[in-house]
């Protein structure tokens, strides 16, 4: 596997910014997303506090992105990345396809994690996971519950349900929801999961459904779960003026790292975050001869 020097987890502002100063800075990098770049900005109807754009609509913004983008040769791998794992030396990321490594990564990942459920970190690893995918094997033949966040999560439900004996799907968006027949469609809002060792059931507030797992499918996962040990300020990760973490070699930008919310301040954030990663790698180059 080949290693890369920084991996930028998020494609929001903060995320493609950090992008553009790692491509400027002749390093190699990942950044993980969507190619819509954020649904957040496109969703938008005006944004006049973004120096340079004033009057202009979050699409309007999206698209000179990824107009940058494309003029810098820059690409978004769509993959979610479920877990990131500090191995010392370097970070090891396990996405919904692929695991990659990392000698630096930088949090973008916004704030779209939510509260988690009752039971559901009591349960992480004992049931409750958040890639059907990747764990599926682990249900042949079993009923598995999913709480989803995303219309485009749907297939991974179709995926599960070939190897579950049941699939019920929770959707917790207003598009209409397109999965196999066989699964089971639950309109009702998951309050608390429950269980002995482990996972049994999952209470909805009009509703109980006896399940071994369940995979809760938000657009990204609270820090904590996503990179153990990371330091928070209560939601958000708690980092330095050079957006460095208490991790080293892990950097944060953007909605992550607290209010205001400003897609202005998450570009100038990733941009540090970006710059902190690249004096840490020519750091470790310098050290290592």
């Amino acid at each position: 596997m080949d290693r890369i020097d920084i991996a930028i987890v998020g494609s929001g502002p903060a995320g493609i910014s950090a992008a553009l100063n790692a491509k400027i800075r002749n390093k190699t990098f990942k950044v993980f997303g969507t190619k819509e770049i954020s649904p957040k900005l496109v969703k938008a109807h005006q944004i006049n506090n973004y120096l340079g754009f004033y009057g202009k609509s979050g699409k309007e913004i999206r698209d000179e992105f990824a107009k940058h983008l494309e003029e810098m040769d820059i690409e978004i791998t769509e993959e979610k990345i479920n877990n990131i794992y500090s191995m010392g030396d370097y970070f090891a990321l396990m996405g919904s396809k692929n695991t990659y490594e990392a000698t630096t990564v930088i949090l973008a990942t916004g704030v779209n994690f939510g509260k988690p459920l009752k039971g559901e970190e009591e349960y992480l690893g004992r049931g409750v996971g958040y890639c059907a995918t990747c764990d599926a094997p682990l249900y042949k033949d079993k009923i598995v519950t999913i709480i989803a966040y995303n219309k485009h999560e749907e297939s991974e439900a179709n995926f599960l349900a070939q190897v579950a004996s049941k699939v019920y799907y929770i959707p917790m968006y207003k598009e209409e929801v397109e999965v196999d027949e066989s699964i089971e469609i639950i309109k009702d809002t998951p309050v608390e999961i429950v269980g002995e060792q482990f996972v049994q059931k999952l209470i909805l507030k009009n509703n109980e459904i006896e399940t071994d797992g369940l995979f809760i499918l938000r657009d990204s996962i609270s820090p904590g779960q996503l990179v153990p040990g990371l330091e928070l300020d209560k939601n958000h990760v708690q980092v330095d003026r050079k957006m460095a973490t208490n991790l080293k070699g892990c950097f944060a930008a953007g909605d992550i790292v607290g209010t205001p919310y400003q897609y202005i301040k998450a570009a100038g954030e990733g941009n540090i975050a970006a710059l902190s990663a690249v004096s840490y790698l020519d750091e470790l180059k310098r050290n290592s001869k």
